[in-house]
């Protein structure tokens, strides 16, 4: 029972406080030491980077896993209080739901007002492309892009790990995700990053579809084209090049008769209506909902498991 309390302790400091100051962060710090040892494998030959890569994400992986289970064990054998608590913050940390609406708001608003260079600013703290020469529905399209692929990243994967592993599951997946996108792509980290970028294909596997459901329920529950999202999702996930990012992307893309382009990788659903600051609004709503539902499929799976236990 003290799993679902720390549930839904985690998502309330989520929804009041959203994120913890960057000094006491788990995912910054979690950052910190993936670039303390990124270091070392940089400029070395190509299966050296792979080998040190993948020892780096195991390594890392298991280091802060491990940490939150003798951690929240010690503090279970001292007292139930203390373990809730600790355990609900380091859950906190493992996924962002406020901060993802808050970074999108702030997109919108500057949109606008048509200070479009303060808004591709903005948008690095979205989206890891070059945002200098966005043009205003290019700046819509990345942000709603993001909103669309963060449900699953941000929200819906670290809980489903936590249901399966509790908190070590959660903050084990939040250090593979924040490996992807530090040195999950290409250029520079080319080797050194792909074991990293594979296992969190993985692990995305079953929480990115699990993802593109719950957006296609709340398309039709939202009063959007249900039924466009998910032809949406059949015909147009395989279209990028993450073998997860297009299922979210496309159900969004379908259910608000838009085209979400990313220049040169993808093009996904048809340009049926203009991108608008506005269209920001519509997608936030679409996975708020969605949202909602997989907290309560969450603490329903919570009830089952403690109702078949006791």
């Amino acid at each position: 029972m003290e799993i679902m309390i720390i549930l839904a302790v985690a998502l309330v400091v989520d929804s009041t406080l959203g994120e913890f100051p960057n000094p006491v962060h788990p995912v910054v710090w979690m950052g910190k030491l993936a670039s303390f040892f990124e270091k070392y494998g940089a400029g070395r030959s190509p299966l050296f980077q792979f080998a040190y890569g993948a020892l780096m994400t195991l390594f890392l992986t298991g280091l802060f896993a491990a940490a939150a289970y003798f951690v929240l064990a010690y503090l279970k054998s001292l007292n139930v209080v203390p373990y809730v608590i600790i355990g609900a913050l380091l859950l906190k940390s493992s996924f962002s739901l406020k901060a993802l609406h808050q970074a999108a708001l702030r997109v919108k608003a500057l949109l606008l007002r048509d200070k479009l260079a303060e808004a591709r600013y903005e948008l690095r703290s979205l989206v890891s492309r070059n945002t200098q020469n966005m043009s205003k529905p290019q700046a819509v399209s990345a942000t709603v892009e993001s909103v669309a692929e963060n449900i699953c990243d941000s929200f819906v994967a670290p809980l489903f790990f936590f249901l399966l592993f509790g908190v070590p599951g959660a903050i084990g997946y939040r250090m593979v995700n924040t490996l992807d996108a530090m040195i999950g792509y290409h250029g520079k980290y080319e080797y050194l990053g792909k074991f990293a970028a594979r296992l969190d294909d993985v692990l995305n596997f079953i929480p990115a579809r699990l993802s593109a459901l719950l957006l296609v329920l709340a398309s039709f529950l939202s009063r959007q084209d249900g039924r466009a999202a998910w032809l949406g999702v059949l015909s147009d996930h395989s279209k990028t090049e993450s073998p997860n990012a297009g299922w979210t992307m496309a159900a969004v893309a379908g259910a608000l008769d838009i085209q979400l382009e990313k220049v040169g990788h993808y093009r996904l659903g048809k340009a049926g209506t203009a991108l608008v600051p506005e269209t920001i609004d519509a997608s936030l709503q679409i996975v708020s909902i969605a949202s909602l539902i997989w907290v309560a499929i969450c603490f329903a799976a919570g009830g089952i498991h403690f109702a078949l236990t006791t």
